[in-house]
């Protein structure tokens, strides 16, 4: 057994004033929503040329509704529902953490139904541009799952990258959360805007394809070394509701990729 890595100390409250706190965790949240507005509205110059810069400047509310409001429903029903259902004041204290990507992602596709059809936008256009930029936002925020500590690991006394984490008990684990942060940020980021300037981004839902078909693989990987919730545990055949979750994402993803090699690619955006 090689000796386990110490974990970093790293206070979850980057800064407060007075009795208003703000955490790592929400400046992810801010930072990830932000910078992939300002990247987006960058990218559609080299799209399909249906949407501008001020739809997504526009789009920026709904997209934050859409990401907190789904991650947290989404934790409710896949995660916690028996609990949220004894308390269900429970599910809006959101400040207490429990939020989920695939009820946030969930939430931001409604929104970009809704919005798109207000402005008239193919929504598969503005998905595309979405979903390429969509990885800054999940990187950071396994980062920050690391700063707090949680979503650990399996028990890993062997591992290179083993550490005892502080609400993980004394055993080692795997630092999965920066497994993920690696695969779902960093490694699906540059599949995606390689993929975005090779011509992706004219091929209406090649884009949202392979966004789906990726982070699902990655979050199927990723799973294999995280420790699933409490209150789950491991499913049919040591499987974990992430991954059974993720599956249906690969399917759709793969399908939208071969839809969109079938029609011939739209002419490039004009720049502003």
């Amino acid at each position: 057994m090689s000796a386990p890595l110490v974990f970093p100390q790293i206070d979850p409250v980057a800064f407060a004033i007075g009795p208003f706190a703000v955490r790592w965790y929400a400046l992810a949240y801010i930072a990830g929503l932000v910078g992939g507005w300002q990247l987006s509205a960058r990218l559609t110059r080299s799209g399909s040329g249906r949407v501008t810069p001020r739809d997504l400047d526009d789009f920026l509310t709904w997209a934050t509704l859409g990401v907190i409001l789904g991650g947290r429903v989404g934790y409710v029903l896949f995660y916690n529902l028996p609990v949220y259902l004894d308390h269900p004041l429970e599910a809006l204290a959101i400040w207490k953490g429990g939020m989920s990507f695939h009820g946030g992602f969930l939430g931001v596709v409604v929104a970009v139904l809704l919005y798109c059809r207000h402005r008239k936008i193919p929504p598969l256009c503005m998905g595309d541009l979405l979903v390429t930029v969509a990885p800054i936002g999940l990187g950071l925020g396994r980062v920050a799952n690391f700063v707090n500590g949680e979503l650990f690991g399996r028990v890993a006394p062997d591992a290179p990258f083993a550490m005892i984490f502080p609400h993980g008990g004394p055993l080692p684990r795997h630092p999965s959360q920066l497994y993920q942060a690696g695969m779902e940020g960093v490694l699906l980021f540059a599949v995606m805007l390689t993929a975005w300037f090779l011509g992706g981004g004219r091929r209406p839902g090649f884009q949202f394809g392979l966004f789906l078909a990726g982070y699902g693989i990655a979050r199927i990987v990723g799973e294999t070394f995280r420790q699933p919730d409490p209150q789950l545990g491991f499913l049919f055949g040591g499987t974990t509701m992430g991954q059974w979750l993720s599956l249906p994402m690969v399917a759709l993803g793969a399908w939208l990729i071969r839809r969109a090699l079938a029609n011939p690619p739209a002419l490039p955006g004009t720049p502003e």
